[in-house]
Order: C-alpha cells, then sequence, then structure tokens
C-alpha cells in the first residue's frame, strides 16, 4: 500500500491510490459522525447528559475539546477536497457529511414537527448554507491541491 523509494538525494513515499481512497472515505465518515452529533438539539444533549454541566453548548464533548471539534468540522472537507483526483469528486464526498446528516436530522424532526418541517424557508435556508459550506470547503481543497501541483498518486 505504502511504498518508498530511495535515493541518495532524497526519500520520497508513494500512498496508492486504495489507500488514499480509504483514507478520504475514512474522513468522510468522521466528517458524517462530527456534522450529524452537531445537527442534535442542545435540549435533546441536556437530557442525555443531565449530568454534564456544559451539554447545551458542547454536546457530547467536554468544553476543551470542544474548539478541536470546530477546527475538525473546517479542516476535513478541505483535507477531503485536497485528496479527491477529481473536483465533482471532492464535491460530492465533502457535502456526502452534511447530506446523511441534515437527512437524518430532517427525518427525526418531521416525525416531531410534521411533513412540512423540511420545506419552510428558515429551514431550507439553514440546510442548503451547511451544503454550500461544506461543497466551498471541498472545492477549496481541491483547488489548493491544483495551485501546490500536488501529486497524490
Amino acid at each position: 500500500m505504502l511504498t518508498k523509494s530511495s535515493s541518495a538525494a532524497a526519500t520520497t513515499t508513494t500512498f496508492t491510490p486504495k489507500l488514499i481512497t480509504i483514507l478520504v472515505l475514512s474522513l468522510v465518515g468522521l466528517e458524517t459522525l462530527l456534522t450529524t452529533l452537531a445537527l442534535v438539539p442542545a435540549q435533546l444533549w441536556v437530557r442525555i447528559l443531565p449530568q454534564a454541566s456544559n451539554a447545551a453548548l458542547s454536546g457530547p464533548f467536554p468544553a476543551p475539546i470542544a474548539p478541536v471539534i470546530t477546527v475538525l468540522l473546517y479542516l476535513l472537507p478541505s483535507l477531503i477536497g485536497l485528496l479527491s483526483r477529481s473536483w465533482q469528486r471532492a464535491l460530492l464526498y465533502a457535502t456526502l457529511p452534511a447530506w446523511i446528516g441534515l437527512g437524518l436530522f430532517l427525518i427525526a424532526a418531521t416525525s416531531k414537527v410534521g411533513a412540512f418541517y423540511v420545506i419552510s424557508a428558515e429551514h431550507v435556508t439553514a440546510n442548503v448554507s451547511v451544503l454550500e459550506f461544506y461543497a466551498a470547503l471541498g472545492g477549496l481543497g481541491w483547488l489548493a491541491r491544483n495551485l501546490f501541483q500536488l501529486e497524490l498518486k
């Protein structure tokens, strides 16, 4: 999977396409998990974690880890885009966590609020904003790959 070629001048590491695909899919899985956890309403976290004083603000994460989660929500779609070979894959893989997380959230919300929750103006705007955000970050990652001419074979 990971091969090394040595020469007198330098040692380079080449990642195989299979390894890069596994890495990208793992990042998509992690981003999906974080996105889904971020979409859980604060009231539910308070009910699930009644002993946690900051459950309404940080969900299941301790307060010192919360900034790391925010950084990951920015970096993971960008890294996914950086590792993708085409812009189409970069956008698909970067937005897939939002599609899954929002889908799960909307299914849960419509079972409580009603079928028209999904098409109310404020919810459509918020959902599209999440998709645009992830698409923009994935696209920026892919552009960075091409700008810096990174060749991950």
